[in-house]
């Protein structure tokens, strides 16, 4: 029987469990791609994973200034889910086009195959799978730890799921269909300006931009909310310092199927194609040529749409001698 203390070698990995205390973000950005927590997410085992409900503040403090081209108010994008997204498919000096789907689970022209389908190839297929492969990991390596009788190994996981299951709970909770205005009628079109001359142009129904712009998408943490989530961060600092009790080959596994999660979690990541967020899905649908100025935009704009007190109270243009500008919100 194979000794499973130690590899030839003196390799010593006993400190594997620390790499899930590592400051990655691919738990928070997930989270805020598909605009919730998932079951699966319990065996999603990656570095970050204790720090899930820092997804609330992953606009980087950034709330961009819009204008509704159809009505011209000029209000701001409030949800941080939203604008990451829009950050993210930004090109600086370009008007990136977005457009507001209905998410194909609530899509009445869908019938319910094609509904259960199109709603687990959501976001692509290369992102489905990368990020199948994750709980199938983590299924693989508890077999391993059973295999060779590596009880701490296991604890170990144990506890890295526990506290998985603890923060999915709580964004479960957190996210809430809260206040998202009155309802409306019609298509709405939004220009909205972006830190480094980003400019994302957003279409769909007015209740659509409504649900994906505005409002509150993870309330603020109760009491018992804050203390769970502070027992599950605890875990996660438990479950590394236990690491140091599991066998080598225990450790390697463990070292193994963080690295290789958050690996694929980040690709997964980078290959989602849109913004799953309140029953609506946002994606990316044209990118223009580079403008050689922004006024050059906000002219074309205002002529498409034959109207400029928007453009007016976005500070895009002036307006005429006794004109009146855009009412702000």
């Amino acid at each position: 029987m194979s000794d499973t203390s130690s590899i030839s070698g003196n390799v010593t990995l006993q400190a594997s469990g620390f790499i899930a205390l590592a400051d990655i973000s691919a738990v928070t950005v997930r989270t805020a791609l598909v605009g919730s927590a998932s079951y699966f997410d319990v065996l999603v085992i990656a570095p970050g994973m204790h720090q899930q409900q820092s997804a609330g503040e992953i606009n980087r403090g950034e709330f961009p200034t819009t204008g509704a081209m159809t009505t011209g108010y000029v209000f701001r994008v409030e949800n941080p889910a939203t604008v990451n997204y829009l950050q993210n498919i930004g090109i600086t000096g370009h008007l990136v086009t977005a457009r507001v789907f209905p998410h194909p689970s609530y899509d009445e022209n869908l019938s319910r195959q094609n509904k259960l389908i199109r709603s687990f190839f959501v976001t692509g297929v290369p992102a489905t799978v990368l990020y199948a492969l994750c709980p199938a990991l983590t299924i693989i390596v508890v077999v391993l730890l059973c295999v060779i009788q590596d009880w701490w190994g296991l604890g170990v996981l144990g506890g890295f799921a526990l506290a998985r299951f603890i923060n999915m709970v709580v964004v479960k909770r957190r996210n809430e269909k809260g206040w998202k205005g009155a309802s409306e009628k019609g298509d709405g079109d939004l220009l909205i300006l972006l830190s480094q001359d980003r400019w994302v142009r957003l279409q769909g129904p007015v209740d659509d931009l409504k649900a994906v712009t505005a409002g509150q998408w993870l309330r603020d943490l109760t009491a018992i909310e804050s203390f769970a989530v502070m027992c599950a961060t605890m875990l996660v600092y438990v479950s590394a310092i236990l690491a140091f009790n599991a066998s080598t080959i225990g450790s390697l596994l463990i070292a193994g199927l963080l690295l290789s999660t958050v690996a694929l979690l980040t690709l997964c990541n980078s290959s989602t194609q849109c913004l799953q967020m309140c029953d609506r899905v946002i994606r990316r649908v044209r990118i223009s040529e580079r403008y050689p100025r922004r006024r050059v935009l906000a002219d074309q704009l205002v002529a498409e749409m034959g109207r400029k007190d928007w453009a007016i109270g976005m500070g895009l243009v002036l307006p005429d001698p006794g004109e009146r500008g855009a009412v702000n919100v």
